[in-house]
């Protein structure tokens, strides 16, 4: 479920993943709590953001749940912009690209999700959510030069995607499956790595910080939403209390907080450790669906998860220097 500038900068499945902002004396100091808990806070309250899709969008439209997500998670980073006194970038190349990683990193695959659990459980939402990093190895190999496919990523790639056809009972013909939901799952997953690749192309070294970048990018993602939900839904004729608790915390922590944990870690562990929650995401997102929604779970899910998680290990092992496999 990321979705941040830092995010982009940092975890795209690359060779390299040192950001390519320079850290401030603020970004270097260490945290009060130890990051170890951080990084459990934050892979569980990714984990539940998928249970949360579901809940929101039993009360209401899926562009409503992304518009409110959205709007919740900006004013979050809103408050640490102001707490920290950051500025919103200037220019308007700068801004021009935030609205193209607004799309492809928010509004497209938040509202794509919101759309896809209409008819997929959480859980299978959650998995296809982790074939992020195989969808990213396979572009990246195209896009960026650096990336060279060395025999063990590629046979992550091969791995990762004979898991997925696991999940999705491939040898069963796919039946009990809702086709358009899952493919909007993978769309939207996949958007996620074209997002990272064209924030390293058009971002890096952009001179603002990560906090700044992000705001603004959230900021163009609410208005995106502003614009586009009253085009495809009416107004709520109630507001249920439930499914709009759910939307709140999907927005202010899944998104807005989980992104200042997600910059923290980051700063404090590098790029490396901290992209190791997106390993818990689809473990917990089944264990809430399964536990908290009476989800069903057959054998092929969590065996078809585990092989498309360590898939997608594998397409981030780093080629050793001068050797290639």
């Amino acid at each position: 479920m990321r979705g941040s500038i830092v995010s982009s900068m940092t975890t795209a499945p690359t060779a390299s993943r040192t950001s390519a902002l320079p850290r401030t004396t603020t970004e270097r100091r260490r945290a009060t709590v130890d990051w170890r808990l951080r990084f459990g806070f934050l892979a569980l309250i990714w984990g539940f953001s998928f249970l949360l899709i579901k809940v929101g969008t039993g009360g209401y439209a899926p562009f409503q749940v992304t518009f409110g997500r959205l709007l919740f998670g900006t004013a979050v980073l809103a408050v640490a912009m102001a707490v920290k006194r950051e500025r919103l970038p200037r220019g308007a190349r700068t801004w021009g690209h935030l609205t193209v990683a607004a799309l492809l990193l928010n509004a497209l695959p938040f509202s794509l999700f919101a759309y896809a659990e209409l008819t997929i459980p959480s859980t299978l939402a959650g998995i296809c959510n982790a074939t992020s990093p195989l969808w990213g190895m396979a572009l990246s190999l195209v896009a960026l030069s650096e990336d060279r496919p060395t025999r063990v990523r590629v046979a992550g790639l091969g791995l990762g995607f004979l898991g997925v056809l696991t999940v999705l009972g491939a040898w069963q013909g796919f039946q009990g499956l809702d086709a358009s939901g899952t493919a909007m799952a993978l769309l939207a997953s996949l958007s996620y790595p074209i997002g990272w690749i064209y924030v390293r192309r058009t971002l890096a070294g952009s001179g603002h910080s990560n906090l700044s970048l992000t705001g603004a990018q959230l900021l163009l993602a609410t208005a995106q939403l502003a614009v586009i939900t009253p085009l495809f839904t009416s107004l709520p004729g109630s507001f249920p209390m439930i499914p709009l608790l759910a939307v709140v915390a999907l927005g202010a922590l899944g998104t807005g907080v989980a992104m200042l944990v997600q910059y923290g870690l980051v700063a404090e562990v590098g790029p490396t450790t901290a992209q190791m929650v997106t390993y818990f995401i689809p473990v917990i997102a089944t264990a809430a669906g399964v536990a908290i929604l009476g989800e069903s779970l057959t054998w092929s899910t969590p065996v078809g998860a585990a092989i498309v998680l360590a898939g997608a290990a594998l397409t981030q092992v780093k080629p050793r220097m001068g050797k290639r496999g």
